[in-house]
């Protein structure tokens, strides 16, 4: 039987999970602000914001799993923590 995450791995993958996402929303806005919305030069825009989707399908699964194996403890912010809770990527300025 495999080992179902703790209740602190499923607090970290929410704080990873919420801090890739934010980052691959800002890079992919700024490419549909930078190139074409269409033809060639879209597609790697809306390739990030399917990983974006993506992103938000896992989150939701694993809340769901995390309500079912930690009631007593599970909170909607394991994975949607606040901005200041989340992982911090390499500054954006001059972007």
């Amino acid at each position: 039987m495999k080992t179902r995450l703790t209740f602190e791995e499923h607090v970290e993958m929410g704080r990873a999970l919420a801090s890739v996402r934010d980052e691959l929303l800002h890079r992919s806005t700024r490419l549909a602000n930078a190139y074409r919305r269409s033809g060639r030069l879209a597609i790697p825009a809306k390739k990030l914001e399917a990983a974006v989707n993506a992103i938000d399908s896992a989150r939701t699964v694993l809340e769901d799993e995390l309500f079912r194996e930690y009631p007593e403890v599970a909170q909607v912010s394991v994975y949607y923590p606040l901005p200041e809770e989340r992982l911090a990527f390499p500054d954006r300025r001059g972007e």
